[in-house]
């Protein structure tokens, strides 16, 4: 019932820039938590930012200075603007909502396919 659809990967230089958005389509009440995470070949998923309903952000060790983390509530999307990128922000970047489907129900978990974004000269 819920999608999550992430654009805006790519190739890009080192130094270069690039906005990612997430967007939430569906039967969804309330939008709670919308975060960032990526994933290299061979490495562990990694925290990158997250953004609260209340506007609360909150960043990882390699994401602070370059990065930010925002979200258009009336759309359900969370966007990831990524500066001064280095080649090792390589790595398939994918979004997760927690979210309610209803307001008597629970606060569930969703993912996004992801985007692949290459740093790379």
């Amino acid at each position: 019932q819920v999608q999550l659809v992430e654009s805006g990967g790519g190739l890009v230089q080192p130094g270069g820039s690039l906005r990612l958005s997430c967007a939430a389509s569906g039967s969804i009440f309330s939008i709670r938590t919308m975060r960032w995470y990526r994933q290299a070949p061979g490495k562990e998923r990694e925290f990158v930012a997250s953004i609260f309903q209340d506007s609360r952000r909150y960043y990882g060790d390699s994401a602070k200075g370059r990065f930010t983390i925002s979200r258009d509530s009336a759309k359900n999307t969370v966007y990831l603007q990524m500066n001064d990128l280095k080649p090792k922000d390589t790595a398939v970047y994918s979004c997760n909502v927690e979210l309610q489907l209803v307001f008597t129900g629970p606060t569930n978990s969703y993912w996004g396919q992801g985007t692949q974004v290459t740093v790379s000269s």
